[in-house]
């Protein structure tokens, strides 16, 4: 048995609407971050490698191109040698914030990735305190002009002592303001959690997934926190380490938070992994399907998605 029967993953949300898993195709369009370039601060977010995407081209590539070395590279990486003329693609926004430019700059670029015949959805990363009006509204026109559009937003957590303390700039209530604009727009919203934040324990987690459900979310990425090269985390990791999650205390951790999720909300990740040397720890999260087969042994044993709110309901 897989992860889809247990959760609602977006895969299987894709293979119902068209008949396959769409394939993400990631860009990069050398946006920054407030929390990078002077607006709010220079270190960027404590768990941030705030070199690595810059890192993986040097001069800016159109969107165009990136869409076609993607598909090659997607082809090359496939055991299966057909012909992906009937593909159909996700436009992944990922590097840094996805919204923090001008508005006439992010249209030329989101409409460059959408103008691609095999694009159907449009994913954009971006953090909750960098969504003005104008560009959600941009987003609406893409979603009703038949793109199916997603706006994700990393919180990380909840907790605001954390988020000061990860110095990621902004509180949760700048989350609760995006997420209610973006879905009055008709946005669908996708939450980015991190598990394993510093002082932060299950408790936490569950109180910040608590929190997100009632402001209203559409999609949930879970990631295990682990440290990186070039981040503000790694400094201090290294000068005095912290306890990080073990592979079956995040499978546990992330079981809990899908067991009290309700069945209607997507999860487009349930964890994540870094290759070496980029990754310093935890050794578990430089394997792409570790985490995730824990995960899939322990919703087995407890129940999938939306079963723990069943047992809930009986207290």
């Amino acid at each position: 048995m897989g992860l889809d029967d247990f959760v609602n993953t977006y895969g299987a949300v894709c293979k119902r609407r068209y008949g396959k898993r769409l394939k993400k195709l990631t860009i990069d369009a050398k946006f920054t971050c407030p929390n990078r370039d002077g607006s709010l601060g220079v270190g960027g977010c404590s768990f941030c490698n705030v070199a690595s995407f810059n890192e993986q081209q040097g001069d800016l590539q159109s969107i165009a191109v990136q869409l076609d070395s993607a598909k090659v590279n997607l082809k090359h990486n496939q055991r299966a040698s057909n012909s992906h003329s009937d593909s159909q693609y996700i436009a992944y926004f990922q590097a840094y914030t996805s919204t923090y430019e001008e508005y006439q700059q992010l249209k030329i670029k989101y409409d460059e990735a959408i103008q691609d015949s095999q694009i159907v959805a449009l994913h954009i990363g971006t953090r909750p305190d960098c969504v003005p009006d104008d560009v959600l509204d941009l987003l609406a026109y893409y979603q009703k002009s038949g793109v199916d559009v997603w706006l994700e937003l990393g919180l990380q957590t909840a907790n605001n002592h954390t988020l000061k303390r990860i110095n990621r700039g902004h509180d949760f209530a700048a989350y609760q303001d995006a997420v209610t604009r973006a879905r009055l727009r008709g946005l669908k919203v996708c939450c980015h959690l991190i598990l394993g934040l510093p002082n932060e324990t299950l408790t936490d987690y569950m109180a910040s997934l608590k929190r997100v459900l009632a402001v209203g979310v559409d999609g949930i990425k879970l990631h295990p926190l682990h440290i990186v090269e070039g981040s503000t985390m790694a400094k201090q990791w290294r000068y005095k380490p912290f306890s990080l999650l073990s592979i079956q205390d995040y499978a546990d951790a992330a079981t809990a938070l899908i067991r009290n999720t309700p069945k209607s909300i997507i999860y487009h990740r349930v964890t994540a992994y870094a290759k070496k040397p980029l990754l310093i720890a935890p050794d578990w999260c430089g394997f792409r399907w570790d985490g995730l087969v824990a995960i899939v042994d322990s919703l087995a044993v407890k129940g999938g998605q939306g079963s723990g709110l069943s047992d809930n309901s009986n207290n």
